[in-house]
């Protein structure tokens, strides 16, 4: 295998996992306040598109990798539009241990008189 090969296979990794965090944190907080939707909105359809190609073209590093970006961020949109009870079931679906208290930052929590605010 040659470096240049190295070097997408790299890229490709990173291209996919890199969605990933962004996912889990919306999973574990439920909050996706400072998510700017018409981005991810133009961000899905372009990822959509590079799949369309890729898949015309038969190239397959092009179809894996866009067609995993494009689920991660079609589910981060998705999450983004979403009113908060269906958020919440999606959520929980992911991650059913995580209750209101355990997130980080939720209303509960802030409103729990035990739960000291730390600076």
């Amino acid at each position: 295998m040659d470096w240049v090969t190295v070097i997408g296979f790299l890229a490709a990794l990173c291209s996919m996992t890199s969605f990933t965090p962004q996912v889990w944190k919306i999973i574990k907080t439920r909050d996706t306040s400072s998510i700017s939707a018409p981005m991810y909105a133009i961000y899905v359809l372009g990822l959509a598109f590079w799949l369309t190609f890729g898949i015309l073209k038969n190239e397959w590093p092009l179809i894996v990798t866009n067609g995993v970006c494009l689920v991660l961020s079609a589910f981060i949109l998705v999450m983004t539009l979403l009113p908060r009870a269906k958020k919440d079931a999606v959520a929980d679906a992911f991650d059913p241990a995580a209750s209101s208290t355990e997130r980080s930052g939720g209303r509960a929590r802030l409103a729990d008189p035990e739960i000291k605010r730390s600076k």
